[in-house]
């Protein structure tokens, strides 16, 4: 007798075609790809054509024939603004140093003070706590500069009864731009702090962690990427600023800062459009490297921080 096993026959196995798209799908694809491509050609344009004419001679910048591309490629709008001097006494680089100086700063104060906020206002239940969060919000609407006079006057008398400088230098509008940096900082990493369970503190904690320990060793590492994401705000901020550096710089040429450069270029007899173009190319690239540095870090934090608030 011959054993037979009760399996069944193998069958060939069936692989089932993708289906194509319809005619509607497709175009309702290519009517988005198009849409995204007049919405990136629209926003990238003008930064091209201010690059373009940095380029571009002077004579073939006022020509009534405009040309997409520059017909001869020139450095002489670069070399005005980095070797000449707009100011008796002070350069491009000063320039250069003072921006950096005061977003560097901007941002590392606004940095640890709105992660100690976020951390205070997620983690701990006070009196007004929901007062000071919608303060926080409401804020957020009040543009800078309809608060510069009342903030001058502050500076003013607190110049006055202390003897603290804070007209004239960088350090007040430091101070301004921190200030003007931290609502929506704290907002964005409350959402992170909020986001991490306390089950980790309170392990660590029973570990014999330290509180020191906990927030560096287990809270610091999970809202990096939210921190990263607020900075990127607070320098954007900071870097590009015009009306409060030059309201608290005053007549302080030599503390000014890369965006009050430019307002030289537009004299009494014409403009310098080269130059103008040269110059804020050369300020929109350390934006522009920043930004490229920590673009992955800057899309996971918008979006960890929207996941609990």
């Amino acid at each position: 007798m011959t054993a037979t096993t009760g399996a069944a026959p193998a069958t060939p196995t069936t692989y089932r075609r993708r289906r194509r798209p319809s005619l509607p799908v497709l175009l309702n694809r290519a009517g988005l790809y198009a849409a995204g491509a007049a919405v990136f050609l629209f926003a990238v344009f003008p930064v091209y054509w201010m690059v373009a004419t940095a380029f571009k001679p002077v004579g073939e910048i006022f020509s009534k024939d405009t040309r997409l591309f520059p017909g001869t490629l020139t450095l002489e709008h670069f070399d005005r603004v980095i070797n000449g001097e707009l100011i008796p006494g002070v350069n491009f680089w000063e320039f250069l140093v003072n921006s950096l100086i005061v977003t560097l700063g901007a941002v590392a104060a606004g940095a640890v003070l709105s992660l100690l906020a976020a951390v205070a206002v997620a983690r701990f239940r006070f009196r007004m706590r929901s007062a000071f969060i919608i303060l926080l919000m409401v804020i957020q609407m009040v543009p800078a500069e309809a608060l510069i006079i009342s903030i001058f006057i502050n500076f003013r008398r607190f110049q006055d009864a202390t003897g603290i400088q804070m007209l004239g230098n960088l350090s007040g509008i430091l101070v301004v731009y921190t200030a003007v940096s931290l609502p929506i900082t704290i907002m964005m990493l409350r959402g992170f702090v909020a986001a991490v369970p306390k089950e980790l503190e309170e392990a660590a904690a029973i570990d014999g962690a330290s509180p020191w320990t906990v927030f560096w060793r287990i809270l610091m590492p999970l809202v990096a990427p939210g921190l990263v994401a607020a900075s990127i705000f607070a320098f954007i901020t900071a870097w590009n600023e015009f009306i409060v550096a030059l309201t608290f710089l005053g007549r302080s040429t030599e503390e000014y800062t890369l965006p009050l450069s430019l307002s030289y270029y537009f004299g009494r007899f014409g403009t310098e459009w080269g130059s103008i173009m040269a110059a804020s190319t050369l300020l929109t690239l350390p934006v522009m490297a920043f930004f490229l540095f920590v673009q992955r870090r800057m899309v996971s934090g918008l979006t960890m921080g929207a996941v609990k608030g």
